[in-house]
């Protein structure tokens, strides 16, 4: 078993073990519904409180390098945080949902895979909907100076590959609470 699928398993085991609702995003969910392509962490959503953080950080062991009281202040503070997978050094970046209804949406509408991304294949996992993935990386593309080429191509990626799949009323609804119509009307053309 390479060390990503391995690393990753681990992840998912501390995970269930905690019952932290979760979901996988980013690269990884891009690749899943529409371009593959490489990555060097895996971006996951959880659910998670400030009173579980002890809890949270123990399920992980001594495989992990996990900061307990950084991991602390991100989540009381909304912000994400990573925990390093010592045996390969593969980071897993963890962003946590708090009250944000996006994120509360995006939970709510997860859906299981097996993956298909090189590395993760055949590894049960819950992943972001096409039409979440989207959204959220056009909130990154935003953020960034709407300069990430390697972004973008995600978006047309997945925009592209489920096409006439997408839901575009709630597509439409969230882009314009998020502020990136303009950008999702780019992509629509």
């Amino acid at each position: 078993m390479i060390a990503l699928a391995q690393a990753f398993q681990e992840v998912l085991a501390a995970l269930d073990r905690t019952e932290t609702p979760f979901f996988v995003g980013g690269s990884v969910a891009s690749s899943t519904h529409g371009l593959a392509r490489q990555t060097n962490d895996i971006d996951i959503v959880v659910d998670l409180t400030v009173d579980r953080v002890a809890d949270f950080c123990d399920a992980f062991g001594p495989g992990f390098y996990a900061d307990r009281d950084m991991v602390s202040r991100a989540v009381e503070a909304g912000r994400s945080f990573n925990l390093i997978h010592l045996a390969s050094a593969y980071k897993f970046d963890f962003f946590p949902i708090g009250n944000d209804p996006f994120g509360r949406s995006e939970m709510a509408r997860r859906h299981m895979t097996a993956g298909t991304v090189t590395g993760l294949e055949n590894i049960e996992f819950p992943v972001a909907s096409p039409e979440d993935t989207i959204l959220a990386k056009l909130v990154w593309f935003r953020k960034g100076g709407e300069r990430s080429d390697r972004q973008w191509h995600d978006i047309l990626g997945v925009a592209r590959i489920q096409a006439d799949r997408l839901d575009g009323e709630y597509l439409g609804k969230w882009a314009a609470k998020l502020g990136v119509v303009d950008l999702l009307s780019k992509i629509c053309q």
